[in-house]
Order: C-alpha cells, then structure tokens, then sequence
C-alpha cells in the first residue's frame, strides 16, 4: 500500500469527526511536509504520518489508549510500519525513541503546531504577521494555550538540531499557506 497524503486525509475523516482536530492534523501536516521537502525526503509519507499522527484521539482520548490503540488499526488497514512507529513515535509517554528524521520531525511540529494555531486564533490577523518573538513570548505564559506542552517544544526543536527561532518560523511559514483551511483570519479579512 502507497501511503499517500489522501488515503491518509480519508482515513483521518473516517474516524476524526472534530474540525479542530482536523485542522491541528492539517497544521502538522503542513509543518511536516514542509521539512520533508526541506531535508529531501518522502513528501507523500511525511504527510500521511502527520495527518494520520492523531486520527485515533476521538476513539481514544486517554493516554493509556493514545496512540497506542490505533496502531492495530492503521496495520489492519495496510499502513506501512515506518507510518505506524512514526505515529507511535509522537507519544512521549511511550518512551519509544525517535531514530529517524520522520519521528524527530513529527514529534518536533506537534505541539509547536498547535501553539501557533493558537497565537493565531487571538491574533486580528491570524498568522500572517506572526513573529519567533511573539510566539516565544506567548510560550512563557502558561495560563495561554494551557494544554500545549512547554518542554516538548523545546525538545522537538532541539532534537531536530534547529534553533528554536528558526524551527517557529519555518512552521509558521507552512502554516501561513492554509491558515483559512485552519479557521485562522487572513490579512484580506483582517484589513
């Protein structure tokens, strides 16, 4: 089985009802293909393994479930194993290693994703103007985005062997592209 980014999307629509897991799907996607083009890798399989890294969370919602209880459910449908141990790979909680680009990328674009979305959503702008700055002040409130883990941003982005401010700004401009598929404003709307 090819795993493509849209057998990938009908899997993830199939079991993940909620648009704002859709869209933090879409995020990391963008984000994780982005560095796949980046580092000269598998585009197609980077962004079937960033769609697909939370597609079991509505069924699964705990981590003594997540993402572990969707494994057996990717393999059942065909997905390769380089999918399924680099959706695995994102779960801190599983202490699985992250030995390969794919699963370094993945778990270093997850939460940081989900940040910006949220610097985003409070911004009269959406993305479009959004600087490292802003984004690492944000990062130092916890009460803002509560849920978002702090030590994983700053894990991923060290693991990946990129500085911190280099990391927020390559994920926001992949973000920027999609920012209406992710229910963020736009420059057009704000203005």
């Amino acid at each position: 089985m090819e795993p493509t980014r849209e057998r990938a999307w009908e899997t993830l629509t199939r079991y993940t009802q909620s648009e704002a897991l859709r869209r933090h799907a879409l995020a990391v996607e963008a984000a994780v293909g982005a560095y796949a083009l980046r580092f000269g890798e598998d585009e197609q399989l980077w962004r079937a393994t960033a769609l697909l890294h939370d597609f079991d969370y509505e069924i699964h919602p705990t981590l003594d479930q997540h993402p572990q209880d969707g494994a057996p459910i990717l393999r059942e449908e065909g997905w390769p194993d380089e999918v399924v141990e680099g959706v695995l790979s994102h779960a801190s909680h599983l202490g699985l290693p992250r030995d390969t680009p794919l699963k370094k990328t993945l778990f270093a674009c997850d939460e940081l994703s989900g940040f910006i979305h949220a610097c985003g959503l409070v911004r009269p702008d959406g993305i479009e103007t959004l600087e490292p700055r802003s984004v690492k002040k944000k990062l130092k409130q916890p009460s803002f985005a509560a849920g978002v883990n702090r030590q994983d941003v700053y894990e991923g982005a060290d693991g990946l062997g990129v500085e911190l401010d280099e990391h927020i700004a390559f994920v926001i401009d992949a973000m920027r592209p999609i920012a209406g598929e992710l229910g963020l404003r736009t420059g057009a709307e704000s203005g």
